[in-house]
Parts: structure tokens; sequence; C-alpha cells
């Protein structure tokens, strides 16, 4: 078994898991992959297509605001934490309490051999071939 850190896409705190080494990650994201199935940190992390996290710590309302979108959050240091739940961070924060807000770690996945896309469009996209 080997600790994996990942930092929050929200507020960049770090958190980590303890799990086998091979398992080959694909991508953490604010939303889960549609055809992923996640497991909680406490349950069989690698028998799922991923895990679902929870940004520990102690947000106590000064990191995510519900519905404040347009402003920036701070810390006690001046240091700029988020511009909203939307907003990107600009790299991990080792030091920084955690948000509280879920995000996902996806394994890479294989059907048949062959890796699976998780950004597929559910739609025709749209062809710019105006020959006649």
């Amino acid at each position: 078994m080997v600790e994996v850190t990942y930092y929050c896409p929200y507020c960049g705190a770090v958190t980590g898991v303890e799990r086998e080494g091979y398992l080959r990650d694909k991508c953490v994201t604010r939303e889960p992959l549609a055809g992923w199935e996640y497991a909680a940190t406490t349950d069989d992390v690698e028998a799922a297509d991923g895990i679902e996290f929870v940004c520990l710590g102690d947000a106590g309302g000064d990191i995510y605001v519900e519905g404040d979108e347009s402003e920036d959050v701070e810390d006690d240091n001046g240091v700029r934490i988020a511009d909203g739940p939307n907003a990107d961070v600009d790299g991990p924060a080792a030091d920084r309490d955690g948000c509280g807000r879920t995000f996902y770690l996806s394994y890479v996945k294989y059907e048949d051999g062959t890796e699976v896309e998780h950004r597929r469009p559910a739609y025709d996209r749209p062809r710019f071939d105006f020959s006649p």
C-alpha cells in the first residue's frame, strides 16, 4: 500500500488515501464521470472505478458560502482561497483546511481491452463542411 495525495479542485486543500500502487489515475473532477462507480475513502477503493472524496477540515463558513459566486474569499492571511464555488484554484495548499465539498478521483477504465473515454458528447457534433 502507498499513500497517494490529491488536492481539492475547489479550495486546494490536500487530502490522501492509502491504496495499491498499480491503480492508474485518469483525472480529479468536481462532478462524477458518467458510467464510473465511486467508493468512499472508507470502502474498498480498489474495487470501484474511482474514489469519492469529501474535502475535510474546518470550513467554518469562510471558504465556501452557498450562492456566493462573485466575491473573492480570502484566508486570515489575505491569501485568495477561491472566487466562489466554480473557481479554479492555483494548486495544492497543504496547510489549508478543507472546504467540505465533494470531489472525485477517477481511475483509467477499460472495456474489451480499450480505454474508456469519459468526455464523449451525448449528441452529434456540428459539422462545418458547407461544400456542395
